[in-house]
């Protein structure tokens, strides 16, 4: 039992300090740029390893990226654009879809160059 608490007490603690790290971020460098033709660019950098740049043309399209630590200490790196067929991120860590089974893509294949026949129509006397 001593040692249940002693370990949540040094987690508890540890936990803490992570958060603290976080709130006592501050900003190392900010840049922003928005003109008048609704064009803009903006990067920032922060004391806790967040970093973050885009560039675009508001309402039509952008394109950036991320960076920053994971609670685990993985460094989390995320590419992205955007435009009027939607968010497209790419990134290591972002799931995948699994591959297509080879039954699909063969009867997908069987289709394609089975094209259905259009069907007669049958007249009634």
């Amino acid at each position: 039992m001593k040692y249940v608490i002693l370990t949540i007490a040094l987690l508890a603690i540890a936990h803490a300090g992570a958060d603290s790290f976080d709130a006592a971020a501050e900003t190392r460098d900010f840049k922003s740029d928005v003109r008048e033709d609704g064009s803009y660019a903006y990067q920032y950098q922060t004391s806790n390893g967040i970093a973050q740049q885009e560039q675009g043309i508001g309402g039509q399209h952008a394109s950036g990226s991320s960076a920053y630590y994971a609670p685990d200490g993985q460094l989390i790196q995320l590419t992205y654009t955007a435009d009027e067929n939607g968010f497209h991120p790419q990134g290591a860590h972002l799931p995948t879809p699994p591959p297509i089974p080879a039954y699909i893509l063969r009867s997908l294949e069987y289709i394609r160059t089975h094209p259905p026949r259009e069907q007669q129509r049958h007249q009634f006397f």
